[in-house]
């Protein structure tokens, strides 16, 4: 019988979530999906909330299949999900209405009302951190401004990695690489911004003791025990952003990596050894989140395969089907550099009506308007590659040595079109790999509470032993370079 350790990792992105088991041999992980599920939200008559209780149950279903398939050797959990969001509770432990769901509207105009109790410039200075409309610090001032109940009777703020953590142990915690998205978090002190709290009226009590990934939270209740037959399996706090758990996953030996993180979101940066918090990266709306050990990932968020995912959904709804392994044969047959967008564009935030927003915006600007699914989609590509190289050179103005390689990791390092036009547009080595970068970085942190790697040099390793790499080199040079002169128009 094999005697290889396995880990349960918990992913949970804005989209679907699954449960992965990672079998450790000693030199690789091999990964194995237990269960996979759509995480949708609802709207009920108080806005977007997400059904947090149908995610555990998924959760729940997927840790019985691993006690079923590998019994005692699942040493532990870990979780991790998107950011920003939380769920609040009160002081006997119940939750207290569904948690809102970033993209609801009910942090509109909560940015200026933020900034008219602390200026803007000085919640960056403290917290480091990029403005989004759906930042934490915002979704909680409209708690206050809406005089939400629940925020009174709350006494327990829990993030949503937490939250579930807290369901499967009974033990409490806020994980720093989460808390570090909220904007509340101050890089400097590694600790809550306890003043900036109390400047914008938030309640202080529910920002508590901060904990690290790789530290352990608790053995499962009894009844989560019973109801899943893991008996001997722990839990343990990882980088609980999902981003922090990819980036920890990168397999770079480079001691400040650049990576793309590729999914819904496009996720570019560094990781430092400490914050860059100055006029320059102000200006350029660079934020800083905490990863794992402590490490900084000097970022930018933009816009990332969310056009192409409402796209395809906007197609079905109208009863046609774009399968997204047909995409890239359509893109290529579509006349390139035909027209671009802003990917960051407001417009683009909200679901619905992607193609037509699209066309909207080509129309606004001058250009010819895509009609077919091949020149949307292509202008998709070619806007996101274009946008990254704008990024990648804002990035490179804040570090001394820049890199030769970009690191994509994630679910968008399957789509070989936009990886090539992405090192075309940089012009820079791209590489590509794991796919499966957020649950190995999971898996990484519970391997290192375990004690069964020393560091995470030897994690990275360890990931790398276990990936297929490709490597995408940059080509078609003054195409892009014209190119990148015309989209620089349309950002400005």
């Amino acid at each position: 019988m094999s005697q290889k350790k396995v880990y349960l990792a918990v992913d949970l992105g804005a989209g679907s979530g699954r449960v992965l088991a990672g079998e450790f041999d000693g030199t690789r992980i091999e990964l194995h999906e237990l269960n996979r599920f759509e995480n949708t939200p609802i709207q009920l008559p108080s806005g977007w909330h997400w059904n947090i209780p149908a995610l555990y149950q998924s959760i729940l279903e997927g840790l019985k299949r691993a006690a079923y398939t590998y019994g005692e050797r699942a040493i532990s959990i870990g979780i991790d999900t998107w950011g920003v969001d939380y769920g609040l509770f009160d002081k006997d432990g119940r939750m207290l209405g569904l948690p809102y769901q970033y993209r609801d509207s009910r942090t509109d105009g909560m940015m200026e009302a933020t900034f008219a109790k602390v200026p803007k410039q000085e919640i960056y200075d403290r917290t480091g951190v990029q403005f989004m409309f759906f930042n934490s610090i915002f979704q909680l001032l409209s708690d206050v401004e809406n005089k939400n109940p629940a925020l009174d009777a709350a006494e327990d703020i829990l993030f949503i990695p937490d939250l579930l953590g807290y369901w499967l142990t009974g033990n409490k915690t806020q994980e720093r690489s989460f808390a570090s998205t909220t904007q509340l978090y101050n890089p400097t002190l590694k600790n809550w911004d306890y003043e900036l709290i109390e400047k914008c009226g938030l309640p202080k009590k529910l920002f508590k003791t901060i904990s690290d990934p790789g530290s352990l939270l608790g053995d499962l209740r009894e009844s989560v025990a019973k109801a899943t037959g893991l008996t001997h399996t722990k839990v343990i706090t990882v980088a609980g952003h999902d981003t922090a758990s990819a980036v920890a996953a990168v397999p770079s030996k480079d001691p400040t990596p650049a990576f793309l993180s590729s999914g819904t979101w496009s996720l570019m940066g560094l990781e430092l050894p400490a914050p860059i918090i100055n006029e320059q990266s102000f200006k350029d709306a660079f934020a800083n989140e905490i990863g794992i050990n402590n490490t900084v990932r000097f970022l930018k968020n933009i816009c990332g395969l969310w056009l192409i995912q409402e796209s395809r959904r906007d197609w079905l709804a109208n009863g046609q089907d774009v399968p997204y392994a047909q995409m890239a044969s359509l893109a290529l047959e579509a006349e390139p550099f035909r027209s671009f967008i802003n990917p960051d564009d407001p417009r683009f935030i909200e679901a619905g009506n992607m193609p037509k927003k699209i066309q909207e915006f080509c129309h606004e600007t001058g250009q010819p308007i895509p009609e077919t699914k091949g020149e949307i989609i292509r202008c998709i590509y070619e806007s996101l590659a274009l946008r990254y190289s704008q990024v990648w050179q804002s990035l490179m103005q804040h570090v001394d040595r820049a890199p030769t390689t970009l690191h994509i990791v994630g679910g968008g390092c399957q789509d070989n079109l936009l990886n090539q036009f992405a090192a075309n547009a940089i012009g820079v080595k791209v590489a590509a790999c794991p796919v499966e970068a957020t649950g190995l970085g999971n898996i990484m942190a519970q391997m290192l509470a375990d004690g069964v790697i020393a560091d995470v040099a030897e994690g990275r390793q360890i990931i790398l032993n276990s990936s297929l790499v490709e490597i995408f080199k940059p080509a078609d040079q003054v195409p892009w370079a014209e190119a990148k002169a015309r989209f620089s128009k349309l950002t400005k």
